[in-house]
């Protein structure tokens, strides 16, 4: 490089100093949360209305399914049995309700081998599981979304060897289910967004190729439009809803099979997504959750050479630049990362190279 610089790179300097900064990273730590009842990954875990959090089903080794569940308690910092559920379960969904119990929707093994179309509901003051309606149709690798008026949508998935468009609602009042609008095309592993206007987005997926698309549900009416594609085909990605209104996926597995670091905004307004900056590294089954200052926290998840993240990076949507803070102590896939009461971000059980993560442990922002 030469030592004197010419005038087109004093004026490139220039215009980077005009360009906004991110915020200063802040000194971000992980401490130890103890280790798992049982260790498990392909989980669910939901935030109780008491702090409390619920991990429920997964997979304890090859094609098995749990139907085992437990609390982690923040004050204690300790991991607790609970109440298993009636039916094994992975690739399931769990969603909490108005009133704080949880349904647990869908679900099967690895292979496909189990489809319980029943659904279940946890009470955390009794800490036990009852049976409630039966899925119209059973599935796994679908999404579940909290509508605004109490009801749960749930859209798409898989089932016994057939790919599904389907969407169907569960009325929390009745405990039954009822069919809605199917989806413009059939598609699972997708993400599943609730947007401010009520209306829900689901983007990207598999349909026998990775999908671009994505597409709106109107609960109004009970039907679906399709809406702006994705720059990116994708699935194992994530997506997080913003405080300005715009989701933001990062990742996934996009359709050259490539472990992607884009990350793409998706603005309701318009109805079009937009290309951001990209993460430091590619990669895939990874978590997003948004942290209590705005910022998108990534964490863990697995590259193109099928190496486990032991790291993490955050996301400033002000400035939308990427900034990588505090490695955890354990590279994990296919874990679960929830937002606690007091801003710390809870990662769970997992995978790696030798088999299950046994514990856990919590980011300090």
């Amino acid at each position: 490089m030469k030592s004197v610089m010419s005038p087109l790179s004093v004026s490139f300097l220039l215009l980077l100093g005009a360009l906004p900064l991110a915020k200063p990273c802040t000194a971000a730590e992980w401490r130890d949360a103890g280790t798992l009842v049982t260790p498990r990954y392909w989980h669910t875990a939901t935030l109780l209305k008491n702090g409390q959090v619920l991990l429920a089903g997964g997979s304890i080794g090859g094609n098995v399914a749990t139907a085992s569940a437990e609390l982690y308690d923040p004050r204690r910092n300790a991991w607790k049995a609970t109440g298993g559920m009636t039916k094994e379960r992975i690739n399931h969904t769990a969603t909490r309700l108005p009133d704080g119990k949880v349904l647990v929707a869908g679900g099967g093994n690895p292979y496909g081998v189990l489809y319980p179309p029943a659904a279940e509901i946890y009470d955390p003051m009794t800490r036990k599981w009852r049976p409630t309606g039966k899925l119209l149709t059973p599935r796994d690798s679908h999404t579940a979304t909290l509508l605004k008026n109490g009801k749960v949508l749930i859209a798409g998935g898989y089932t016994l060897g057939a790919l599904l468009a389907s969407a169907e609602l569960y009325d929390p009042e009745t405990g039954a289910w009822s069919a809605t609008g199917s989806m413009s095309r059939t598609r699972y592993n997708q993400t599943a967004i609730l947007l401010g206007n009520g209306k829900v987005l689901v983007a990207g997926g598999n349909s026998d190729s990775r999908l671009a698309s994505a597409e709106l549900y109107d609960p109004v009416s009970g039907s679906w439009s399709e809406t702006g594609s994705l720059n990116v085909a994708r699935e194992y990605h994530t997506a997080t809803l913003l405080p300005d209104g715009k989701v933001m996926v990062t990742g996934g597995i996009s359709g050259d099979g490539d472990f992607s670091d884009s990350a793409e905004l998706y603005d309701p307004a318009m109805g079009a997504w937009s290309e951001t900056t990209n993460m430091f590294s590619g990669r895939a089954y990874h978590t997003a959750t948004l942290l209590t200052d705005g910022d998108v926290f990534v964490a863990c998840g697995v590259t193109e050479k099928l190496a486990f993240f032991k790291s993490g990076e955050v996301y400033d949507p002000t400035s939308g630049i990427w900034l990588d803070t505090a490695r955890p102590s354990t590279g994990r896939y296919y874990h679960t990362a929830t937002l606690l009461r007091d801003g710390t971000v809870l990662l769970a059980g997992g995978a790696d190279q030798d088999g299950f993560v046994t514990t856990a442990e919590i980011y300090v922002p």
